[in-house]
């Protein structure tokens, strides 16, 4: 019976309906079909979202929402711009940068390409900057918020395997850096071959002003993460935290903040956080088929048997998350195959928080893998360029975020240093 859950779903989604909704429906045929009483449906669909830290979630969504919508993203963008402005191709050193700071605010790549790509992207455009590179910087560089804290897909990591959310959050800040920092050389490298625009050095005094006006954003992302590490709140509480910080910046500090514009708001991010934990709900359902069936037992066998050697193993999981990555919504993704290949990684050696940040990584790299990639669409649609073009002139960045995968991959040290530091 389980080749008529996984024909179903791939064909709902090869059909372009939601992940929630293929999920569902394929779930529910099997349901039917092996016999089960119905009421198994809503029961583990509740235990999947009765997890304590995935309430944070909602949180985070929310914060986020409020800081974009009290004008932050143009700060940081802002101070970016004033830092790295001058050199050939700044300005789209200051998308990648923005993407950085922005992370802490945001926590998802398709987030980070919508609202800095929404600013950047039109601005890189009128420098005299090709609109693909535009988009496909601003894709790249979107990669980098789900992996430096705080970050949805880590709570997500954390909550189906009990792992510490914040090792997880630390072990992602090096290998965000490496990852930022390889878009910025590659950025730099392209920009000086292809003679891109550079602004006028901005002054001391200027830089001073664009820091004091995105001080707020800025403490936000060492706020919440060093609450969590310190032991002062736990994510749950972070959230909470994020969210009264979001209001009191907004309506005191800036004063962009209206209740109508809290209101809607509110609103959204209520729609958002619904379809998030209706995913979260069927993913459950799915992966208790997945186990009653004896899948993940069978591909851990299957896997090793092709090969014991921990290197080669790790190399094709990368493999399969990316292609996983390439037509599946991250934290879609992680619900399902996650903790089925967290098992394998484990028997062959790996450390689990390791093996956290490398299928992290993968699946954010998938979204701007072409022929699907989620974040070449969003940034494509903005910049009003064919995906072809935008996927052609993301491909340096691609490559970059490969080279970087391999390093966390093989480099334990890039991803375990930082929780060592705290244990």
């Amino acid at each position: 019976m389980i080749w008529l859950l996984f024909l179903l779903f791939f064909m709902l989604l090869f059909l372009r309906f939601p992940i929630a909704f293929a999920l569902g429906i394929s779930t529910l045929a099997y349901v039917l079909f092996a016999g089960y009483p119905l009421i198994i449906i809503p029961l583990k669909m509740y235990s999947g979202i009765d997890v304590f830290v995935l309430l944070s979630i909602p949180g985070f969504i929310l914060a986020g929402n409020l800081m974009n919508s009290c004008g932050m993203t143009d700060r940081i963008i802002r101070f970016c711009n004033d830092l790295v402005g001058h050199i050939r191709g700044g300005l789209s050193l200051a998308n990648i940068g923005a993407s950085m700071v922005f992370s802490g605010i945001s926590g998802t790549a398709i987030s980070d390409t919508a609202s800095i790509g929404s600013v950047m992207i039109p601005a890189m455009k009128k420098e005299g900057y090709e609109a693909d590179f535009a988009c496909a910087v601003t894709a790249s560089s979107s990669t980098i918020g789900p992996i430096i804290p705080p970050s949805l897909p880590m709570i997500i990591a954390g909550s189906l395997t009990g792992l510490s959310i914040g090792r997880l959050f630390l072990a992602g800040a090096i290998p965000g850096l490496l990852l930022a920092a390889g878009l910025m050389i590659t950025s730099w490298i392209i920009s000086k071959k292809r003679n891109h625009p550079k602004q006028p050095k901005a002054t001391w005094r200027t830089r001073g002003k664009s820091l004091i006006h995105g001080f707020w954003a800025l403490l936000m992302t060492f706020l919440i993460l060093f609450g969590i590490i310190g032991g002062i709140f736990t994510p749950t509480e972070a959230s909470v935290v994020a969210v009264l910080y979001a209001l009191l910046v907004g309506l005191l500090f800036y004063r962009t903040l209206t209740w109508k514009r809290i209101s809607s708001v509110m609103t959204t991010s209520a729609g958002t956080t619904a379809s998030l934990m209706l995913l979260v709900g069927f993913a459950n359902l799915f992966g208790w088929i997945l186990v009653s069936e004896q899948v993940p037992q069978n591909l851990a066998e299957f896997l090793l048997t092709i090969t014991g050697n921990k290197f080669l193993l790790l190399l094709f999981i990368n493999i399969l998350l990316i292609i996983i990555g390439s037509f599946m919504e991250t934290i879609a993704a992680l619900l399902i195959v996650y903790p089925i290949l967290l098992k394998v990684a484990v028997f062959a050696g790996v450390d689990p928080i390791q093996f956290s940040v490398i299928a992290v990584l993968n699946l954010i790299i998938g979204l701007n893998t072409p022929p699907v990639g989620v974040c070449l669409f969003v940034a494509s649609g903005i910049g009003k360029v064919s995906l072809e073009k935008v996927a052609r002139a993301g491909l340096p960045f691609l490559l970059v975020s490969i080279i970087v995968l391999l390093l966390v991959t093989y480099i334990p040290a890039l991803s375990l240093f930082l929780p060592g530091l705290f244990e």
